[in-house]
């Protein structure tokens, strides 16, 4: 497995690229902006693109969908139910952007080549926030970050909903790689010892 990360787009989201390299098949994750430079790695790379996954619905994760989509017309796009109309008024509604949008939810899981993408339900960001889990992985979105979470004052956000998403994340056996949706990497040990808000989620009842 070899995860390639770009920042894309004037907040510098993070676009990430996953792959099974043995098989030579990968998905683009959060592709907020930058086609264009998302095709050139992906031309460098050589894997096919089987998926474009999507954390949640809100324009700075979504912006490059179109145009990716229209390179790459085998791409299986999906996102969840709650967000694929856009995750509050004032963001970029996918839905009706790109042919075919697929739904994806709580439980679901992805094969790419011999690797097993699965779905976690981690509202509080948005309403249809996920974390995509794969392997040691955790691909987080807006919902946990190095060092603090995404924000809950935009339309459908909720801080008792992140929360409980936070407690479930910290909550999984094992130790991760954490790939958030903007800003540094970092570990799911790391962040149970530094992260105040995560040892907040982890306190409460």
């Amino acid at each position: 497995m070899k995860v390639t990360r770009m920042q894309v787009g004037l907040i510098g989201t993070n676009c990430y690229i996953l792959e099974d390299e043995a098989a030579k098949k990968a998905a683009v994750i959060d592709p907020g902006d930058e086609a264009e430079r998302i095709l050139a790695t992906l031309n460098e790379l050589g894997s096919e693109v089987e998926y474009i996954l999507l954390t949640h619905g809100h324009y700075d994760h979504t912006t490059g969908v179109p145009a990716l989509y229209k390179a790459l017309p085998g791409a299986k796009i999906y996102i969840h139910q709650a967000d694929a109309y856009g995750a509050g008024s004032r963001l970029f509604p996918l839905a009706g952007e790109v042919d075919g949008l697929r739904n994806y939810g709580e439980g679901d899981t992805l094969p790419l080549g011999g690797l097993t993408i699965e779905v976690l339900h981690t509202p509080g960001h948005s309403p249809g926030s996920v974390t995509l889990k794969v392997g040691d992985v955790l691909f987080t979105g807006d919902t946990l970050f190095c060092g603090s979470m995404g924000r809950t004052d935009l339309a459908g956000g909720s801080y008792e909903q992140i929360m409980d998403s936070l407690k479930r994340l910290g909550s999984l056996e094992g130790n991760f790689h954490v790939c958030p949706g903007h800003d540094m990497l970092s570990d799911l040990e790391r962040e149970r010892k530094q992260n105040p808000f995560l040892r907040e989620a982890m306190a409460g009842d």
